[in-house]
């Protein structure tokens, strides 16, 4: 656990103006994002059987909280990591067609998550999934769809000043892409966030392409990825320096979705061919499922980083280490 403790902190907005901005910012973002994509709001499960094959394994180590229920016995039902997979089924049985796309309110427990300023037990994101053609799986289409969700983020930058002048964190004016492979190059000698840190305190804003695969010279990848969604040569993060903790700060984890080829590539670089054999995943290599773009866009870092604040725990409520609660009380950081 690293906690960083800025000094002479100050939170600007009170607790109950805190949750107006708040409940500003996420009711504001989601309808500006489902306009300028073309996504629709939709329903989505908090937990799902195992057996599918539709949780998000994330790095492969997390371990779900699991449970069973009276009404289904013999099925182990697991609270969703995330809705990476999910989404791309529920474009196919909710009948969307080519362009259109989806996007909810995806809540989760990561039990394994080391806490921090920016991480917390419970997470809360805009997942959000769109149907794209095969030819347009590109770095080109990335790239757009980038920048117009970096747009959407400036353009909320400017409605919450106009209403919160005091508080808002201003943003840089543009994203810079970068891959790993060129920050491999660059900082041979620095871990793989630290590399981030130094790209994003240079420019401000970056998106970090092409993240699950091996680098050239250490031979591991720049970070984990689960091998049966984003494709890893067709995805990445958009990170941000973030002045008020002085270290980088990452919004949005998204990428192009494995087509068939890349899933039977990726399965067998993870060691994880067995998957192939889960529902989700032989509809895909059968060719039963759209092609999709995606990801997930945290709601409270959103929220954190337009307004300034410290610690995740002042946009959000979940449970911290005493420790924890009583150094950010001393600094002026009072958690939810």
């Amino acid at each position: 656990m690293t906690l960083i403790l800025p000094d002479d902190y100050d939170p600007k907005l009170s607790v109950r103006d805190t949750e107006a901005a708040i409940r500003f910012i996420r009711e504001t973002f989601q309808d500006e994002l489902g306009k300028e994509l073309h996504l629709q709001r939709m329903s989505a499960p908090m937990f799902v059987e195992k057996e599918t094959g539709l949780n998000d394994n994330l790095n492969g180590v997390e371990r779900p909280v699991s449970f069973d229920a009276k009404a289904l016995p013999g099925e182990t039902i697991e609270i969703v990591h995330s809705l990476a997979k999910w989404k791309r089924f529920a474009l196919k049985k909710y009948g969307f067609k080519m362009h259109e796309g989806l996007y909810t309110n995806m809540n989760a427990i990561r039990r394994d998550e080391d806490l921090d300023n920016f991480h917390s037990i419970y997470v809360d994101q805009w997942d959000w999934e769109k149907i794209i053609a095969k030819d347009e799986r590109t770095q080109e289409t990335l790239h757009k769809v980038v920048r117009q969700i970096f747009k959407v983020i400036k353009q909320l930058e400017d409605e919450v000043w106009a209403r919160y002048p005091e508080a808002v964190y201003h943003l840089p004016d543009d994203i810079h892409f970068v891959t790993t492979q060129e920050l491999e190059d660059e900082f041979p000698d620095l871990e793989p966030m630290e590399r981030e840190e130094k790209a994003a305190k240079k420019w401000g804003c970056i998106f970090v392409e092409k993240i699950g695969g091996p680098l050239k010279r250490s031979g591991k990848p720049h970070d984990g990825r689960a091998p049966d969604y984003d494709d890893w040569e067709l995805n990445g993060d958009i990170v941000f320096w973030y002045e008020p903790l002085q270290t980088r700060l990452e919004i949005s984890s998204m990428g192009i979705r494995v087509d068939e080829d890349a899933m039977r590539r990726q399965l067998k670089a993870a060691g994880c061919e067995d998957r192939a054999k889960l529902p989700f995943h032989r509809d895909l290599l059968a060719g039963k499922l759209p092609y999709t773009i995606g990801g997930g866009i945290g709601q409270s870092r959103l929220c954190m980083l337009l307004l300034g604040k410290a610690h995740v725990g002042e946009v959000q409520a979940s449970v911290w280490p005493t420790e924890m609660v009583e150094e950010c009380a001393k600094h002026d950081i009072h958690l939810l």
